[in-house]
């Protein structure tokens, strides 16, 4: 297996899980944590069997700021992970702003401070196997890759829609190309118009348009219909 499989697999994020970074000194984007998540139980399995997570410590770090003491939480975190029977490990800190003063002079205290940190650590952790790597890279300051990653995600999910029927017409539509690209052109009609292919038009209408960039291949059947022949 190439070593960048996997990062190849998980480093293009979906658009709809991403987020605007708030409340740091900087701008730009993060993935959503929960999203991570997903994509770590899609590649491994469930949480606590094919990864997981342990907080190695944490801790309160306070400081004074102006009229306030503030507080910031730090977690380190080792995050576990089975690939190909392998086992794996990474280690990460994040941090949080736990209590500080507001930019309108308020003082905040963020009850949920640990768990961001920890969070925030574990998103680390997964960065460096590459699961939203096109954002930790600087990818997606690009609009034009915003969009083809958008794409990318659109087509996804439209294939999970699917029928188990769909998917054997995708099947057949894929065989039907590469018989034609390898020169099979006779077995192409011939699994095309084979008694039981189709079971109705819709089925044959939903084919002919996957084969909509194969315009060759479309000729080629059209051309040697029993229909045309017959006549």
């Amino acid at each position: 297996m190439s070593t960048k499989a996997l990062w190849k697999r998980v480093c293009v994020t979906d658009p709809l899980a991403v987020k605007p970074i708030t409340g740091k000194q900087y701008s730009g984007n993060s993935p959503k944590p929960y999203w991570i998540v997903e994509r770590l139980t899609d590649e491994f399995g469930p949480c606590g069997i094919g990864w997981g997570f342990s907080i190695i410590s944490e801790r309160f770090e306070r400081f004074d700021s102006g009229d306030a003491s503030e507080a910031l939480h730090i977690a380190a975190v080792r995050f576990w992970y089975v690939l190909d029977g392998k086992r794996g490990e990474l280690e990460q800190v994040g941090q949080t702003r736990a209590a500080y003063m507001s930019s309108k002079g308020r003082f905040i205290v963020d009850e949920d401070a640990p768990k961001k940190s920890v969070t925030d650590a574990l998103v680390k952790c997964a960065s460096y196997l590459g699961f939203a790597g096109d954002i930790f890279s600087g990818m997606w300051d690009d609009s034009k890759y915003v969009d083809e990653a958008g794409k990318h995600w659109d087509a996804i999910r439209a294939d999970e829609s699917k029928t188990p029927r769909e998917r054997e017409l995708d099947d057949l539509a894929a065989e039907l190309v590469n018989l034609h690209t390898n020169g099979h052109d006779m077995k192409a009609i011939e699994a095309w118009y084979a008694d039981g292919t189709f079971a109705d038009n819709e089925e044959r209408l939903y084919v002919w348009g996957l084969l909509r960039e194969y315009s060759a291949l479309r000729r080629v059947i059209k051309a040697n219909s029993p229909l045309k022949d017959a006549a």
